[in-house]
């Protein structure tokens, strides 16, 4: 589990540019290398694509230079990699993704034939080209963010968390949400489909995908709610009114806006969700 890996690693000492990497490409030959964090990191790096330091650190690590320290070590072991995207004349930060031998363990522990370079290489350029990197990054964060606060509390925990690709698949690709996951708190078991808002979109298209969710749920599916993340408390507003004119949605509907979400709210996990229907008061 992810609460069991977490902790620090003594650093390897200072990055120099240029190194060339040792890697290989047998997991065999490095396995003594390995420790079982790095293993969770590849699980979470190939579900959900990729992942910033940033986003590693508050999940797996206790500071950011041990994250990084480790991130180089298993990069030049060739079992992560990573890539810097530049997006409107702006650097961002570093983004990890599964190197060879990460994803030949992942694939290899599922039973799976394991991917080829070339194939493994495709995929990471897929990541560089694309035009939606803000939206997987803001959709992951949505878990980390979760995954964090089940950090430092005890009766609470992420016990699900699948990238949109996987739920879709699980459902017979008849909704699209994504990401899904399942929050446990107080003994008590919630799903969830995620929608993640970037504000790009006309409301119509947001409420045209419910549609599809009360058709799974007709069909005998999970009957666990929706929840919309938007950017603002003001497109919150307007899309409530949106739901509100179109009467009966045949599913829950709960939504949050990024700037109303705090640590000081308790982030993603806190009393922050406010239902389709349910006037102004907000549920965690």
């Amino acid at each position: 589990t992810l609460q069991s890996s977490w902790g620090d690693t003594p650093p390897p000492g200072g990055r120099r540019a240029g190194v060339p990497r040792s890697g290989s490409d047998s997991l065999r030959a490095i396995a003594w290398r390995l420790e079982s964090r790095d293993y969770v990191l590849a699980h979470l790096l190939d579900e959900h694509r990729t992942l910033t330091c940033e986003q590693i650190t508050a999940v797996l690590f206790a500071s950011p230079r041990t994250c990084r320290n480790r991130l180089d070590k298993l990069r030049k072991l060739g079992f992560v990699d990573w890539f810097i995207p530049v997006r409107h004349g702006r650097r961002l930060p570093a983004h990890w993704v599964p190197g060879l031998l990460a994803a030949r363990y992942v694939a290899l522990s599922r039973g799976e034939r394991p991917p080829t370079p070339v194939a493994v290489r495709q995929l990471q350029d897929r990541l560089v080209a694309s035009t939606h990197l803000g939206h997987i990054d803001g959709t992951n964060q949505f878990g980390i963010d979760l995954l964090t606060v089940a950090r430092t509390r005890m009766d609470c925990g992420l016990v699900r968390w699948w990238s949109g690709a996987r739920i879709s698949a699980a459902c017979g690709r008849r909704v699209f949400p994504d990401a899904h996951g399942v929050w446990r708190e107080g003994g008590h078991d919630t799903g969830w489909y995620l929608e993640f808002d970037t504000g790009t979109e006309q409301l119509a298209v947001l409420t045209a995908k419910l549609a599809a969710y009360q058709r799974l749920r007709e069909a005998g599916g999970p009957c666990w709610p929706v929840l919309f993340w938007l950017p603002t408390s003001a497109r919150e507003a307007n899309l409530h009114r949106k739901l509100a004119a179109m009467g009966s949605l045949g599913v829950e509907v709960a939504t949050t806006a990024a700037d109303r979400v705090t640590a000081v709210t308790g982030g993603p996990a806190g009393a922050v969700w406010k239902l389709a229907g349910n006037g102004r008061r907000r549920l965690d």
